[in-house]
C-alpha cells in the first residue's frame, strides 16, 4: 500500500520517478532531434536558394522532401518497433539521423541535397512514432500526461537550438554563405552539428529496458515484471495479467486498423484528425519560413533570424506550461483553449498582411505599429500552439490507442500528420506570393474548424491505465 501511494502521487520511492523520467528523455531525445533536423534547413533556406541557383519551386520541393520521408519513417517505424522492439527502433533512427546530417551538409546539388533531406526525414518520421509510443508505455498513468509532453519539449528545444546555432554560425562567419571552419560554407556546419544529439541519442537507447508491453507481447513476462518494479507499478501481476488480455496473440498488423463501414476504427480516424489539425493550422511555416518571411516584409536578415530564435524560447516556455497543466485540467481543456486561442491570432496575423501595403515586387511592407503587431500576434499564435496542441496531440497519440494496435494507430496517425505538414510547407511559398493574408486566412478556418473537432470526437484520457483504452 505504501508503493501504491507513493506512486499515485508521482513520488515513488527509491528513485523510482527519477528513473522513468531518465528512461522518457532517452527517448525524447529522438524527439529534441525530429526538432533540430526540421529547424536547421531555416538558417539555411536564402544560402541553399544562392549556392544551388535554385528558384521557388525547386527550393520548396528540396526542403519539403524531408516530410516526404518522414511520412515513410512514420510507417516503416511502426513495423520495425511491433517487429523487432522499441529500442532496436531507436538505434536505427539514431543512425538514419547521423547518415542524413553528414550528407546534407556535403550535398553538392540541390538533388542530392533533397535526396539526403528525405533520408533525414525517415529518422524524424520514426521519432514521432517511437518516441511518443515508448514514453505512454513505461509512464505511470498519473503522470503520464506530463511525461508524454517530453516528447514536445525535446521537439522545440531542438527547434530552438538549431535556430540558435544557426544564428551564432552564421554570425561567427559573418553571413550563411561566408567560409567557417576549414573554409566550408558555414550552411554545410549547420547541418553538420546535428551529428553530435544524433551520437548521444543512438549510445542512450543501449542503456534504456524495452516497454514491458512490448516484453509481454513477446512472452518475456520475467523480464516485463522486473521494469514494471522498477517503474514503480504498484501490482505487478494484475499489471501483466492485463497487458496480456490486451496486447493479443499474434503481431500487429495495419490489418487490425480496419472497420468494414468507415474504412478504418474510429479511433484512427481521431488519431489522424488530430494530427492533421495540428499541421493544417501552419505552425511549421513559423519555422520553416519564419526566417525569410520576416526578411520579405522589412526586418534585416539578422534581426528576422533573432525573431526566429525568440519565437523558439517563447515554444519551449509554453510547452513547460502543458506539462504542468496536461495531468491538471485534462487534454481536451488545453486543444480546445488553445483552438480558441489559435483562431484569434491567426486570424489578426490574416488581417494585418491582407490590409498591408505592397512594394514593387507585390510583397506586403508592415512598418510601425502593424510590424509590431504582426510579431505580437505571431508569438502569442506560438504561445497558444505550445500549451495545446503542440504537446498534448503527441501525449493523446501516444496513449488513446490500446495495446493491440498502438503501434500500427500511431504510425497511420503520425504519417499523415507528416503528408499534411509536406502540403503545408510545399505550398506555403504559392499562398505567400497569392498574398499573406490568404495564406494565414486559410490556417484561421483550420484552427477554428479544429474547435469543433475536438469537441465532437475526442474523449478525455488523464489518468486512465493504458489497458483501459
Amino acid at each position: 500500500m505504501a508503493t501504491e501511494a507513493a506512486t499515485s502521487a508521482g513520488t515513488a520511492p527509491r528513485g523510482t520517478m527519477r528513473y522513468v523520467l531518465r528512461i522518457s528523455a532517452v527517448a525524447a531525445t529522438g524527439g529534441f532531434l525530429f526538432g533540430y533536423d526540421t529547424a536547421v534547413v531555416n538558417g539555411t533556406v536564402g544560402a541553399l536558394e544562392r549556392h544551388f541557383r535554385a528558384d521557388a519551386g525547386r527550393l520548396g520541393f528540396a526542403v519539403a522532401a524531408a516530410l516526404l520521408g518522414s511520412a515513410l519513417g512514420a510507417i516503416l517505424a511502426g513495423r520495425v518497433a511491433d517487429r523487432w522492439g522499441r529500442v532496436p527502433a531507436m538505434k536505427v533512427t539514431a543512425l538514419l539521423f547521423a547518415a542524413g546530417s553528414i550528407g546534407s551538409g556535403l550535398a553538392q546539388s540541390l538533388g542530392s541535397f533533397a535526396a539526403w533531406r528525405f533520408l533525414g526525414g525517415i529518422a524524424v518520421g520514426a521519432a514521432s512514432v517511437v518516441a511518443p509510443a515508448y514514453i505512454a508505455e513505461v509512464a505511470p498513468a498519473r503522470v503520464r500526461g506530463r511525461l508524454g509532453s517530453l516528447q514536445q519539449l525535446a521537439i522545440v528545444t531542438g527547434i530552438f537550438l538549431a535556430l540558435a546555432v544557426n544564428d551564432l554560425i552564421a554570425h561567427t562567419a559573418g553571413s550563411p554563405d561566408a567560409p567557417f571552419w576549414f573554409g566550408v560554407p558555414a550552411w554545410r556546419w549547420m547541418f553538420w552539428v546535428e551529428v553530435l544529439p544524433s551520437l548521444v541519442y543512438g549510445l542512450g537507447a543501449f542503456f534504456v529496458p524495452e516497454s514491458p508491453r512490448r516484453l509481454v507481447a513477446e512472452r518475456r513476462e520475467a523480464e516485463a515484471a522486473a521494469v514494471l518494479a522498477r517503474i514503480g507499478d504498484p501490482d505487478v501481476p494484475e499489471r501483466i495479467r492485463e497487458i496480456r488480455q490486451t496486447v493479443g496473440a499474434r503481431r500487429p498488423a495495419f490489418a487490425d486498423l480496419r472497420a468494414a463501414r468507415s474504412g478504418l476504427l474510429p479511433i484512427v480516424w481521431v488519431g489522424v484528425g488530430l494530427s492533421i489539425f495540428q499541421q493544417f493550422v501552419g505552425i511549421n511555416v513559423i519555422f520553416y519560413y519564419s526566417t525569410a518571411l520576416w526578411h520579405s516584409v522589412g526586418f534585416t536578415e539578422a534581426d528576422s533570424m533573432r525573431i526566429s530564435t525568440i519565437t523558439g524560447i517563447i515554444n519551449i516556455g509554453t510547452t513547460l506550461v502543458a506539462i504542468a497543466s496536461v495531468d491538471r485540467f485534462g487534454r481536451k481543456p488545453l486543444l480546445l483553449a488553445g483552438s480558441v486561442g489559435m483562431t484569434l491570432t491567426l486570424g489578426t496575423m490574416a488581417w494585418l498582411f491582407g490590409r498591408a501595403p505592397l512594394d514593387p515586387h507585390g510583397t506586403p511592407v508592415l512598418s510601425g505599429a502593424a510590424g509590431t503587431a504582426a510579431l505580437v500576434a505571431a508569438n502569442l499564435y506560438v504561445f497558444a500552439f505550445g500549451f495545446s496542441w503542440g504537446p498534448v496531440v503527441w501525449v493523446l497519440l501516444g496513449e488513446m490507442f490500446n495495446n493491440r494496435i498502438r503501434g500500427a494507430a500511431l504510425a497511420l496517425a503520425a504519417a499523415a500528420q507528416w503528408v499534411a505538414n509536406w502540403l503545408v510547407t510545399l505550398t506555403f511559398p504559392g499562398l505567400s506570393r497569392a498574398g499573406l493574408g490568404w495564406a494565414y486566412g486559410l490556417y484561421t478556418g483550420a484552427a477554428a474548424a479544429s474547435f469543433l473537432f475536438v469537441a465532437r470526437f475526442v474523449r478525455e484520457t488523464k489518468g486512465r491505465a493504458l489497458e483501459d483504452m
